[in-house]
């Protein structure tokens, strides 16, 4: 049986979970909910590559934003349940089909059982973190021996913000230790002659309808905190409304082609060089994938 009270993320719910239960704020198991696990093409081009990118998406999350592109796993935990070392075997068959790498996304209520089984598979190929970037440094200093990469997300440099969509005002303090923390780890970033990601520091950052202040803050906050070439940065303009918001009107608008333009402009003369960019086209849901458990079994 295995079972634990939970303080592993920034929340510090004290929640009780086995392999049955799941309480606190994220409402997860002990054991990891897997929605998918395959081959990717989704990501940037140093993470996915020719022959894509070997993506498991775990059910739940700890931050809970609400307007997360992948609501329909997020809001509550569903997916097929795995053992570490049924996980450890998804993840080898993942391998086993050429991806250029793990890439294991939202699993920080799992990390764990995860790091359990990244001990146990021993993989030969680069392993990345990715996240929301609501991590506490705890955790971090778990996964780390296993993650070659680590691809959080700043969301939010304005804790209004944070406290609005995701309930956690804290997230711009906690966030930018964590990133500053995976940082410290890895060092700078590292490419391979093919230009795939072996090891380092993405940070993404998604543009919000209306907030484009809480974006030149995140901008400024990397171009201020590493040197050039230190980590990657990608600006993503995938904003896509899920459904209709009415306590939040704001967020039914897209990013239009003016917004990513300036957008990019102010990431170019803040002198960020190792990044990506998105065009408004990618702010569509054709970029969701399916979470019918494919790869699971």
């Amino acid at each position: 049986m295995y079972s634990f009270i939970c303080n592993d993320c920034p929340r510090n719910c004290g929640a009780f979970r086995d392999e049955n239960i799941g309480e606190g704020f994220c409402g997860c198991p002990a054991l990891p909910l897997v929605a998918r696990a395959a081959p990717h093409f989704g990501e940037e081009p140093c993470i996915s590559g020719e022959r894509g990118s070997g993506t498991v998406f775990f059910s739940g999350c700890n931050l809970s934003c609400v307007f997360c592109q992948n609501i329909s796993i997020s809001s509550e935990p569903v997916g097929k349940m795995m053992s570490a070392s049924e996980l450890a075997e998804c993840f080898l068959r993942l391998r086993d089909k050429n991806v250029h790498n793990l890439n294991l996304v939202t699993g920080t209520p799992y990390a764990r059982v995860i790091a359990e089984a990244l001990d146990m598979a021993s993989l030969d190929i680069p392993v990345i973190w990715n996240s929301s970037g609501y991590e506490s440094i705890e955790t971090l200093e778990i996964l780390d021996p296993y993650v070659s990469v680590y691809m959080p997300d700043l969301k939010y440099l304005k804790p209004e913000m944070a406290k609005r969509y995701s309930a956690a005002p804290d997230y711009p303090e906690i966030a930018t230790a964590a990133i500053k923390k995976m940082y410290e780890h890895k060092g700078n970033y590292v490419l391979d002659k093919n230009g795939m990601l072996l090891s380092g520091v993405l940070i993404r950052h998604l543009i919000m309808p209306g907030w484009e202040m809480n974006t030149m803050d995140c901008i400024d906050w990397v171009a201020e905190n590493f040197e050039e070439d230190a980590v990657l940065f990608s600006l993503m303009s995938q904003y896509t409304p899920m459904g209709k918001f009415e306590k939040y009107p704001e967020l039914n608008e897209r990013i239009d082609a003016e917004t990513n333009l300036n957008m990019r402009i102010y990431m170019e003369k803040r002198g960020i060089s190792g990044g990506f960019w998105q065009e408004v086209s990618s702010g569509t849901d054709e970029m969701i994938p399916d979470f019918d458990l494919t790869g699971t079994n």
